[in-house]
């Protein structure tokens, strides 16, 4: 890649904002979580308060986790990497700064909504037709911002994290628009324009892809920046970025209908997001290989390099996630695992392992940079986060495999005249135990949190004491 020869002023002020807000809103939305993971356990812990219960937090916890601490994370890592490889200040002025506003905004009225019960229904698009409307001007300020940074760069080529990016922001701006459209009836309700079987299928069309670009295509983004640069090295293969990248967008968009096996929907079109899950699994693993392999030759550094373990074991659960998705697809598989636990252990090794994981380490990496110093305040209390919440993540993951598939095998059991070997209530009596496990791996996640907030705070506080003393000095010598 080409070097400027001038010296370009960024516009870190609002990814230091991103950057801050993804770790608050990280706490809050995986408490949350862990809240109704509790209830689960203790369902007293609702306290017969309607906006406290399962049915209304649920949704709150996976907007909080995926747009409020996912979404400013993606939108720190882009704004920091495009301007980085573009040479270029951010395009737009204060519209960057509206893009924080306006998205900090998104989510304070999800948080207020979702507990009183205002939702259309819609996983992963709950909130109401106001606020849809709100999304889709953030977003679009968000491209601008960014599409306007690519095209004033610096330099000719646009490296490859840029076109992950790039295509998260286009795509995520289509599948919320069209999924979204919708005729108001009052200012917080409203009917969507598809009905029955084609209502569905928008709707995972729309809920699949939130996941392939949400959460992968944007975080493959903050990947093929951050591994790389933690390394010290550059990417293992450019050439196979370049396929995972076209290869990834061509196939995801198809999948969706894996989620509507033995439904409604036409036979065909769920034999067709069965057969791309499959497909899918090759670009996937592409990129991780991609992104592990980085560190061939230089292994060692994984010994002393904590923020290096949380980018490459998010690597791996990405890998492990990404087999699991496409066997889950498959119809015989997928009678036996919907509907059960095995899904949120899917979700959550995915969610806490790969997404989660690869943003605390970009953040780790953040931090220091935007503040001038060499490094995080502790390492050793990152390496500390890094075993806590890989041992969270596995518990929580582990003990929801075996309650899904035990869940489904005992769902499906039949004695010989064709009655139900089990009753609901003793399937659920298996699982209880599970819920405790479950509870505890998100215990020690929301601990690594803690962790990292204390951390945190104490670099900042680090380099502001280091920005006194440069004060003092500079008096002085004056």
């Amino acid at each position: 890649m080409a070097h400027a020869t001038e010296k370009v002023a960024y516009n870190d002020r609002v990814v230091m904002q991103f950057a801050v807000a993804t770790l608050i809103w990280g706490i809050v939305g995986m408490a949350v979580g862990l809240l109704i993971a509790a209830q689960l356990a203790w369902p007293v812990l609702n306290f017969d308060i309607p906006w406290l219960t399962y049915s209304r937090l649920r949704p709150l916890h996976t907007n909080a986790v995926i747009f409020a601490f996912g979404g400013c994370a993606l939108f720190a890592t882009s704004y920091y990497c495009v301007q980085r490889t573009s040479h270029a200040k951010l395009f737009g002025g204060k519209l960057a700064e509206w893009t924080f506003w306006g998205w900090q905004l998104v989510i304070l009225l999800a948080a207020i909504t979702l507990p009183l019960g205002i939702t259309q229904g819609k996983e992963y698009a709950e909130l109401a037709w106001p606020i849809d409307i709100l999304i889709a001007v953030v977003w679009v300020s968000y491209g601008v911002v960014f599409f306007g940074t690519i095209a004033k760069r610096k330099v000719e080529h646009i490296y490859v994290a840029n076109w992950f990016f790039a295509a998260f922001i286009i795509t995520v701006a289509v599948l919320h628009i069209v999924n979204s459209l919708a005729l108001p009836t009052s200012l917080w309700h409203s009917y969507p324009v598809y009905s029955g079987a084609v209502d569905a299928m928008v709707q995972w069309w729309y809920g699949h892809n939130a996941v392939g670009f949400f959460l992968t295509a944007g975080f493959l983004g903050i990947m093929y920046y951050f591994v790389p640069k933690q390394a010290g090295l550059p990417i293992y293969s450019y050439r196979l970025s370049i396929v995972h990248f076209w290869s990834l967008i061509a196939i995801y968009m198809w999948a969706g209908p894996h989620h509507l096996q033995y439904t409604s929907l036409p036979d065909w079109a769920q034999s067709l997001g069965m057969v791309f899950s499959l497909i899918l699994l090759a670009p996937s693993w592409g990129g991780m290989i991609n992104g592990i392999m980085t560190l061939s030759g230089a292994w060692h550094k994984l010994r002393d390099d904590p923020i290096l373990k949380f980018l490459i074991v998010s690597l791996s659960f990405y890998g492990m996630s990404t087999f699991e998705g496409p066997m889950m697809s498959i119809k015989s598989v997928n009678a036996l695992s919907h509907y059960t636990d095995w899904t949120i252990g899917h979700v959550h090794s995915g969610a806490l392992g790969w997404v989660a994981m690869i943003s605390i380490g970009a953040l780790y990496m953040l931090y220091p940079r935007l503040l001038g110093l060499k490094g995080m305040y502790s390492t050793r209390a990152i390496e500390w986060h890094f075993w806590i919440m890989t041992i969270g993540v596995v518990l929580y993951a582990v003990s929801m495999w075996v309650s899904g598939i035990a869940q489904g095998l005992m769902w499906r059991a039949t004695n010989e005249d064709g009655t139900l070997t089990y009753t609901f209530i003793e399937a659920l009596k298996f699982t209880y135990p599970y819920y405790y496990i479950r509870f505890f791996g998100g215990f020690l996640v929301v601990c690594g949190m803690l962790l990292m907030a204390w951390n945190t705070w104490k670099t900042f506080a680090m380099a502001k004491g280091a920005t006194r003393q440069t004060t003092i000095l500079t008096e002085q010598v004056a």
